[in-house]
């Protein structure tokens, strides 16, 4: 077991790195496992998610949003980004689903740039070559080229 300051002085250090940055539980686990006893750390996290620090939900939520304003990427390499940050893969694919027209819309769009960005050094048929392998659907491609 651990006492009470024990506890309360490593929840702060989690606490820091979680506030620092917003984090996955999984990374939390992974930057801490060696550092805090397994129980301990347990009982910091379910501490930690009650209180509302740690929401992997809306830390998806909150990513792909992110992701939405600052990057152009297919859905696919979207999925691999969140599932790469220890994101539970049935979040990750409830939350595209539940957003599905919203996202195709986003990745015809990003296609999109894309198109406008290569136009000048790649021929049409590369591009859609170049798209297909960064993950982007052909209809959305398609789409996106027609405009």
């Amino acid at each position: 077991m651990y006492t009470v300051e024990e506890f309360d002085n490593k929840k702060t250090k989690v606490l820091r790195y979680i506030l620092y940055k917003k984090r996955t539980e999984q990374e939390i686990r992974t930057k801490f496992q060696k550092e805090i006893e397994e129980n301990m750390l347990e009982d910091i996290i379910e501490y930690l998610k009650e209180a509302g620090y740690i929401d992997d939900k809306e830390y998806i939520r909150k990513t792909v949003n992110n992701y939405m304003i600052l990057k152009n990427l297919s859905l696919k390499e979207m999925k691999y980004k969140l599932l790469a940050k220890g994101l539970n893969k049935n979040d990750v694919e409830d939350y595209i689903y539940e957003n599905r027209e919203e996202l195709e819309e986003y990745e015809i769009k990003s296609a999109r740039n894309l198109i406008y960005k290569k136009a000048n050094t790649m021929e049409d048929e590369e591009i859609k070559q170049f798209l297909l392998k960064k993950g982007y659907k052909i209809e959305n491609i398609n789409n996106a080229m027609e405009e």
